[in-house]
């Protein structure tokens, strides 16, 4: 049976709800538009704005958002209520088994219904690491599966990785990358001995972004740098890059890791990682 098939003869038995969607759903009336090699070649392409959610899914995620803001004022309020307790408000699990990376609570358990006060995150410690690392105290950060995904396939998990630590540091992005940095962002993959997708390749994916009205000339990327750009580029992203590696057993998971570049963050004030993972 393929997939579409499977969606069609399972839309009845899965009703469509409203708010977070449950993995039933997303598999049901949300089914994957692009190829783990796909989603490989996006994140490869200079231009991480070609990652999409699901475009039915996201007019889902905008009534959500609208709620939230005029509860809340804003999405960025709720995160750090909510994201740094163990009481996320994710419907989707995760295979991979925790290391203890995610974070103890920072406050008491809040349900969402019991959240009318909005509470701030506390300062951080003088003696809080400058930037974020493959060492960065369990504390300063919370993993959890993204609420809205993009549109990956069934196999791969799209993870968030939140912290209170900045991943953009000058420490790391010498002022003669920083422009491109904060056009482009930072990626990563991990767990496979072959090179990623060239951004060569892009051209024949671009089917696949069809129905968002992407093509080669709307993209919003960085010229082509110097060998010597790459490679600090490269070396900016290696904190987070052992990072996933740590996390991510490369014997058992290949990932695609990125983080967006400021004119994406759904939350600028908060910095975070996605993680594309297949199981192997």
């Amino acid at each position: 049976m393929t997939r579409d098939a499977f969606s069609i003869s399972n839309a009845a038995s899965v009703p469509l709800g409203s708010g977070l969607p449950t993995r039933e759903e997303l598999l049901v009336h949300y089914p994957a538009k692009f190829t783990w090699n796909e989603l490989k070649t996006f994140v490869n392409s200079g231009d991480l704005g070609l990652l999409k959610r699901d475009r039915k899914l996201q007019k889902r995620y905008n009534l959500w958002a609208v709620g939230i803001k005029e509860k809340y004022g804003s999405i960025g309020a709720i995160i750090p209520c909510h994201r740094f307790l163990p009481d996320t408000l994710s419907l989707l699990g995760s295979a991979v088994q925790d290391t203890g990376m995610s974070t103890p609570p920072v406050f008491e358990r809040i349900a969402t219904e019991d959240l009318t006060v909005l509470r701030e995150l506390p300062p951080l410690p003088t003696d809080a690491p400058a930037y974020f690392s493959a060492s960065t105290p369990p504390q300063y950060i919370s993993i959890i599966q993204n609420d809205w995904p993009y549109s990956v396939p069934p196999e791969i998990e799209h993870t968030l990785v939140w912290t209170r630590i900045p991943i953009f540091h000058s420490s790391l992005i010498p002022e003669s990358i920083r422009a491109r940095v904060e056009l482009d962002g930072l990626w990563g993959f991990t767990g496979n001995d072959s090179p990623p997708p060239s951004p060569s390749t892009l051209p024949a994916c671009l089917p696949a972004l069809a129905e968002w009205g992407m093509t080669q000339d709307k993209m919003i990327k960085s010229e082509k740098g110097t060998p010597e750009e790459d490679e600090l580029v490269r070396r900016a992203g290696l904190p987070v890059n052992n990072f996933v590696k740590n996390r991510w057993i490369e014997e058992e998971w290949e990932t695609a890791w990125f983080v967006n570049p400021p004119r994406l963050q759904s939350v600028p004030g908060l910095a975070h990682i996605h993680v594309f993972a297949r199981h192997k």
